[in-house]
């Protein structure tokens, strides 16, 4: 369990799925979701999009990205989240830190720890775990897969959170409920809005650790 204390930025203003061999029904599937991801990438991102100050979402200023300066001795590439101030960093190589806000877990279904960005994927598809459905019984319909798309849980993009080898259902990713930023409302995973994990997505290389503090 790591503490929050390790990690303040000084502001400058599935167990692993069963490989298969896909038959051609399930690639033709594939291909043609994504030939609409370019077009669900355009979905959700505002008109003349400006992260600094884009906010069709009505988010509270702070959650905006900003690049902030980072405390010493930080590796370049790794993602830090402050679940209280709910905040996500991603450090770059010159001392200083993309910030965005997030939505983390509620109640006790955050999980503060170490992990390894252990796969990427864009427009990832969804299936509940037993536990989310045993949660919200609603989530029964879903029980064999939900598909990409921009109203999937894990919208845009979504970063896998492993230890060693082993996939924690833990993700960073993308979400259609923006309003949710700033608060506990996930099943445990940490939440963006689309256009931010977007941008995190193409700048976060598998292999980077990600630091997840305690609330």
């Amino acid at each position: 369990m790591t503490s929050r204390r390790s990690f303040i930025a000084k502001s400058a203003a599935a167990a692993l799925a069963a490989p298969f061999v896909a038959g051609p029904r399930q690639l033709f599937a594939q291909t043609a979701q994504e030939s609409q991801w370019d077009s669900w990438d355009a979905q959700v991102t505002p008109a003349g999009y400006d992260p600094s100050f884009s906010n069709p979402w009505d988010l509270h200023p702070r959650f905006l990205p900003r690049r902030v300066e980072a405390n010493d001795g930080l590796r370049a590439g790794d993602i830090h989240v402050d679940a209280v101030a709910r905040y996500l960093y991603h450090i770059q190589g010159d001392g200083t830190a993309m910030r965005y806000g997030v939505a983390i877990g509620q109640d006790d279904l955050y999980e503060a720890g170490t992990f390894r960005i252990g796969r990427k994927a864009r427009w990832p598809s969804w299936t509940p775990t037993a536990n989310m459905i045993r949660r919200n019984p609603e989530y029964q319909e879903f029980a064999g897969g939900m598909p990409g798309g921009p109203e999937n849980p894990l919208g845009a993009r979504a970063l896998y959170l492993y230890v060693g080898n082993r996939d924690t259902y833990l993700r960073i990713h993308g979400t259609p409920q923006p309003w949710s930023i700033g608060s506990r409302a996930s099943s445990g995973c940490v939440r963006m809005v689309m256009p931010h994990i977007i941008n995190l997505y193409d700048q976060v290389e598998v292999g980077a650790t990600a630091h997840l503090y305690a609330a």
